[in-house]
């Protein structure tokens, strides 16, 4: 269970810092400044912005519930398996604009919580 944590922290990293700098390296300039002032920034970056603000909103509580997990010595593999796969599917069809199966895989991962969730209950 551990490796899956590190795994999604990973995907957290990936999303933060590694994917908007990819799209954002027309600002390199901009990224090596004080940043006083806006860059221009393309519609790819926006999105890849805005799956990280969605990452946000889920992740710390797959945190807490798989270090409940470990602690509880309770069998979450599964769900932790299936929410990072689901979150992966999600950062992949937020980048292409795949609107309908974002939607999906975002339910997915919830799907995934719960069912940690209800494992540590």
């Amino acid at each position: 269970m551990i490796s899956l944590i590190v795994l999604a922290c990973l995907l957290a990293l990936v999303q933060l810092w590694i994917i908007p700098a990819i799209f954002n390296l027309n600002n390199a300039k901009w990224m090596t400044s004080n940043r006083d002032a806006e860059p221009t920034v393309t519609a790819t970056y926006k999105r890849a912005i805005r799956a990280w603000k969605n990452l946000q909103e889920t992740f710390p509580i797959f945190l807490a519930l798989a270090i409940l997990g470990v602690i509880t010595n309770t069998d979450l593999v599964f769900a932790m398996q299936l929410w990072l796969a689901f979150r992966v599917v999600h950062l992949v069809t937020y980048m292409t604009s795949l609107n309908m199966l974002r939607t999906l895989s975002w339910l997915g991962s919830l799907v995934a919580l719960f069912m940690m969730g209800l494992a540590l209950i």
